[in-house]
């Protein structure tokens, strides 16, 4: 009697994704292909690529095998269809605007978004598209906020820096029975700990420089189409898209009027480290998740610590959807990303000045941790009323925890807390 072999798990399936799809000489990662042109033994062969009707690349503008391979990692990690690579998670943000939108149309996004997102919405007013910025924590401010010319919902899972979980589900549902596109930004809490189709997502769109890489020795971006929205209820479409099974023409679309038009490609040398980075994501994301949430109980314990956002913790305000979205087998688990603010009095940037591990730097999702002071810095464009407005106070500090061990990051902070 034969048994059937049990399932492969995602991590399993990722390990082995280029020795199976077929890789030279034998090696165990696909290579790193630098070439910018590529040729074909006949005219007919060049034209099926250029048009679509054969696999194949045509200009590394475009992409490239590289990048390609990572590709098929990424559609595997968040259990969707197929995925495009740029060179920034903004770039790929952008490539979907760009690539979907038009004059007259309506967004709605989440009023904590990251900043440079923000601004990118803001400068997408200016060409005729409206925006309303809501709070995304409650699917009723989503519902409130439609309009006849409503076309997509955009949030991220957790808000960098004051860590608010948006509605995730809720809004899922409520995209679905509209029929509006859903993207949800993941970069925050990756795959190890949510796939974003899981709430409904029609994209899903990554910084790969952060916590999928995790090394902070590459920059990139990626959309990932989920297969879960229609694309023959979308209106801009266009004629040279619709063509072949239709859950293909939206990341078509991107690929062309959002990567190709906009020339935002990755560098076939960071999709190599991403993809190596990519190994290696559930051991990181499991270990800084569980020093973050030690880290985070413990500052709340620090006279000179008047309040810490966390998602772990009991009193945040959606701690109870955070534990129930993200996690796995193993139990939830909140991020790596947590902020609080320091007693007032306290200079911040004197504490910071007395920090010895923890690195002063505005990245997030590194194998290292970080800090930044929130208002003299990644907000500091808004002015003291619009912080005011958003609750940032002058001494907020945002971390994003590393793989050091809990207790030297609590020494650090210690002796770095001290009056």
């Amino acid at each position: 009697m034969s048994l059937d072999p049990a399932p492969e798990s995602p991590l399993t399936r990722l390990l082995h994704a280029d020795r199976r799809a077929g890789v030279e000489h034998g090696a165990l990662h696909k290579p790193i292909h630098p070439a910018a042109t590529f040729g074909y033994r006949t005219a007919a062969e060049l034209v099926a690529v250029f048009q679509g009707a054969q696999p194949g690349f045509v200009y590394a503008r475009q992409g490239n095998p590289t990048g390609a391979a990572l590709e098929a990692k990424l559609a595997l990690l968040e259990g969707g269809r197929a995925a495009a690579c740029f060179s920034t998670g903004m770039a790929a943000i952008a490539g979907v605007l760009l690539a979907l939108l038009k004059a007259g149309d309506h967004v709605i996004a989440s009023r904590h978004l990251f900043g440079n997102t923000r601004s990118l919405l803001q400068t997408l007013q200016g060409f005729g598209i409206a925006v309303d910025f809501v709070d995304t924590t409650d699917a009723a401010q989503v519902e409130a906020a439609l309009q006849p010319a409503t076309r997509l919902v955009f949030v991220e899972t957790i808000a960098n820096p004051a860590t608010q979980v948006a509605d995730l589900d809720g809004i899922g549902r409520l995209c679905a029975a509209r029929g509006l596109l859903y993207v949800v930004d993941n970069t925050m809490t990756t795959p190890a700990l949510l796939q974003a189709r899981t709430v409904g997502a029609g994209l899903v769109v990554h910084s790969l420089t952060k916590g999928l890489s995790g090394h902070g020795d590459a920059m990139g971006g990626a959309v990932i189409d989920t297969g879960l929205f229609d694309w023959t209820r979308w209106p801009h479409i266009a004629e040279a898209y619709r063509k072949g099974d239709p859950a293909n023409w939206g990341l078509q679309q991107i690929r062309k009027r959002g990567l190709r038009d906009f020339g935002a490609t990755l560098r076939a040398e960071d999709a190599h480290r991403i993809a190596t980075g990519l190994e290696t994501l559930a051991l990181r994301i499991a270990a800084i998740n569980t020093t973050a949430l030690g880290l985070a109980r413990w500052l709340q314990q620090q006279p000179a610590v008047a309040r810490v956002f966390y998602p772990g913790l009991e009193d945040h305000a959606q701690h109870a959807r955070a534990t129930a979205l993200f996690g796995g087998p193993d139990g939830p688990r909140y991020g790596g990303l947590l902020s609080f603010e320091l007693r007032p009095g306290l200079d911040p940037l004197a504490v910071l000045d007395r920090l010895r591990i923890v690195i002063l730097s505005s990245h997030l999702s590194d194998n290292r941790t970080l800090v930044i002071p929130v208002a003299q810095t990644i907000f500091w464009e808004l002015g003291p009323q619009r912080r005011a407005e958003m609750g940032i106070a002058d001494g907020l500090l945002r971390l994003s925890v590393g793989l050091e061990p809990l207790a030297d990051l609590q020494a650090d902070w210690h002796q770095a807390l001290q009056d």
